[in-house]
C-alpha cells in the first residue's frame, strides 16, 4: 500500500517557535505510513526539513487582518489551489480552525476531505473578532472533521459555530515525545524553599505576573526562573524589581526544546499560570514527564489533563498561588506523591498515540468520502 498523502502547514516561519509549531513537527514525524507535504514560511529551520517529506515555502506576501485582508486571502487561495491541483493529496489537515491558510484550504479542496485541527489562538480570536469568527464558520463548514485536544476547546468551537457541526468534532489529546524525556536520578528531599520554573510565552493570557507577584506573598523565599519571550517581558522584569524580588526571580531567553528539557529535572516544581482559554497545555505534560510536580491555574479542562498529579490555585490570584507554593514547600511527602503521579499521568500523552489516532480518523473520512 502507498503511504497516506497529507497536505498541511502553518502560515508562519518554519521553525520551533511556539507550542503549535513544535506539536505539528512532532506529530507528522510520529505518524506511521504517511507522506506529509508541509506549507510554511521562510526561513526554514533544518529540523523542519527533516520532519516532513516535502516542504514548500509559501510565496504570497502575508498580510494580517485589515483593509487588505480579503485581497491577501484571494492571492493565498490562488497559490494554494494551484498546489492542490498539482499535488492531489489524499487529505488536507488544516492547522488552526480559522486562520488564512485554513480558509485557503477550505476554498480549494474540492472533493479532498479536510480535517481541521484546533490549536487555541484562533478560537480566542474568533471569540473577540467578527471577521475571525466568520472565517472559522467557513472553515468548519468545509471540514469533514474538526479535531480538538480537549472537550473544553471542543465546546468553545461548538458554541461559536451555533452547535451545527457537533457530530464533526472529535477530541484527540495531544502528546509529546515521551521517549526523549529524562527524570533526575535523585528527587529533592526535605522541606523548605522551592526552585520553581515557568516556561512559555510572556503575554497577558499566560499571566506570568501572577507567579511573580505570588513570590512577594509567600512565607518561604522560593525562587522562580522564567523562561520565554513575549510582549510583557520588560514589564515582568520591572515588577520583580519593584517587589524586591531581584534575587529570587530570574529571567532567561526562550530555549530550544532540547535545552529546556535538559534543564527541567533540576527544578523542584513547575508553575502554570494561564488565566484564560488554554487549548491543552503541553508544557504541563513536559514538566510531568520530567518528574516535576505542577502547581496550576484551575482552568476548566486542565485538571482532566493532569489527573490528580498537581496542586491547583485560583486563576490570576497571586495570594492563592502563594499559599499553594508554601504548602508544597512544607510537605515533602506531598511533593514525592505528586512526582510519582506526574510520571504516571504523563505516560497517557505520547505523541505516537496522537499520530495514530489522527491517522485512523483521516483514513475513515477518506473511505467514507469514496463511498
Amino acid at each position: 500500500m502507498k503511504p497516506l498523502s497529507i497536505l498541511t502547514g502553518i502560515n508562519r516561519t518554519s521553525e520551533p517557535s511556539s507550542g503549535s509549531l513544535i506539536l505539528v513537527n512532532d506529530l507528522y514525524r510520529a505518524m506511521p505510513d504517511t507522506h506529509t507535504i508541509y506549507l510554511g514560511r521562510r526561513p526554514v529551520n533544518q529540523e523542519w526539513k527533516a520532519a516532513f517529506d516535502h516542504l514548500i515555502p509559501l510565496s504570497t506576501t502575508k498580510r494580517p487582518q485589515g483593509p487588505g485582508f480579503d485581497d491577501y486571502v484571494d492571492e493565498l487561495t490562488q497559490e494554494v489551489g494551484a498546489l492542490i491541483e498539482q499535488l492531489r493529496p489524499d487529505a488536507i489537515h488544516a492547522q488552526n480552525v480559522g486562520f488564512a491558510l485554513s480558509l485557503a484550504f477550505s476554498r480549494t479542496a474540492g472533493t479532498i476531505p479536510i480535517v481541521s485541527i484546533a490549536h487555541g489562538p484562533e478560537v480566542m480570536a474568533a471569540e473577540r473578532n467578527a471577521t475571525e469568527h466568520a472565517v472559522m464558520l467557513e472553515v468548519v463548514a468545509a471540514s469533514a472533521a474538526i479535531v480538538t485536544p480537549t472537550s473544553v476547546l471542543a465546546d468553545h468551537i461548538d458554541r461559536l459555530t451555533g452547535r451545527r457541526f457537533t457530530d464533526r468534532i472529535a477530541v484527540i489529546p495531544w502528546g509529546i515525545r515521551l521517549a526523549d524525556a529524562q527524570v533526575r536520578d535523585q528527587p529533592s528531599i526535605g522541606t523548605g524553599p522551592l526552585s520553581l520554573v515557568h516556561a512559555g510565552r510572556l503575554d497577558d493570557n499566560k499571566s506570568t505576573i501572577t507567579a511573580v507577584e505570588a513570590l512577594a506573598l509567600t512565607d518561604q523565599p522560593h525562587c522562580l526562573t522564567v523562561i520565554g519571550k513575549g510582549p510583557l517581558r520588560e514589564h515582568l522584569e520591572q515588577r520583580a524589581v519593584e517587589l524586591g524580588l531581584r534575587d529570587r526571580v530570574h529571567f532567561e531567553r526562550h530555549l530550544p526544546r532540547a535545552e529546556l528539557w535538559s534543564r527541567l529535572p533540576s527544578y523542584d516544581a513547575f508553575v502554570f499560570t494561564t488565566r484564560g482559554l488554554e487549548a491543552f497545555g503541553l508544557a504541563l505534560i513536559e514538566a510531568q514527564a520530567h518528574g516535576l510536580p505542577v502547581v496550576y491555574s484551575a482552568l476548566p479542562g486542565v485538571k482532566a489533563i493532569l489527573g490528580n498529579a498537581g496542586t491547583a490555585f485560583a486563576p490570576g490570584d497571586p495570594r492563592s498561588l502563594a499559599a499553594a507554593l508554601d504548602e508544597m514547600g512544607r510537605d515533602f511527602h506531598l511533593r514525592k506523591a505528586l512526582t510519582k503521579a506526574s510520571l504516571t499521568n504523563a505516560r497517557r500523552y505520547d505523541i505516537v498515540t496522537t499520530g495514530c489516532q489522527l491517522r485512523e480518523l483521516t483514513l475513515r473520512l477518506i473511505s467514507s468520502c469514496r463511498h
